[in-house]
């Protein structure tokens, strides 16, 4: 019963969180973690009170997983900064930075350099097009919360773009 839901959810909703996690992480990699999702949905199905669609509810395993898989870069990063091996290190390695065109290059960096409310906001309303109270219930906001930081975000996107856009 559990895995025949799950499985019919993933049918309906993996490109969906396929594509939020590219913008969460900033990286096209994200299969493994397409697939994470759906795994803790599996574990957690018993906690899934329906309060919420079960978009709703993925996107929101989603999100944990993304700042799961951000922290564990961020550590990634930090040692290899402490042993010396890299000068610096970027979330996109120059293969991925190829196959973006430069437009969606710049909205990638623009959104990875915005604060992570501003980051989560903006990729669900803006790139996923979740409604105001489906956004509210992923980020356990209300309502108007969401509008407002969406709207700061916006414009901190637009200044972020600017910024990339005048360094090139």
């Amino acid at each position: 019963m559990i895995s025949n839901k799950i499985s019919e959810w993933f049918y309906l909703y993996n490109k969906d969180i396929y594509h939020f996690l590219i913008y969460y992480i900033g990286s096209s990699d994200v299969e493994d973690l397409v697939q994470e999702v759906f795994i803790r949905a599996i574990k957690g199905f018993d906690t899934y009170q329906q309060k919420s669609s079960p978009k709703t509810w993925l996107f929101s395993i989603a999100r944990h997983v993304g700042m799961d898989e951000m922290r564990k870069r961020k550590r990634v990063r930090m040692k290899q900064k402490l042993l010396f091996w890299e000068e610096h290190t970027e979330m996109k390695t120059p293969e991925n930075i190829l196959h973006l065109n430069e437009n969606n290059r710049i909205l990638y960096q623009a959104i990875q350099s915005l604060k992570a409310n501003y980051r989560d906001v903006i990729i669900l309303r803006g790139i996923k097009e979740l409604s105001v109270s489906e956004t509210a219930s992923i980020l356990h906001w209300n309502e108007n919360k969401v509008r407002i930081t969406y709207h700061r975000a916006l414009k901190a996107l637009q200044k972020a773009k600017e910024e990339f856009l005048y360094e090139r």
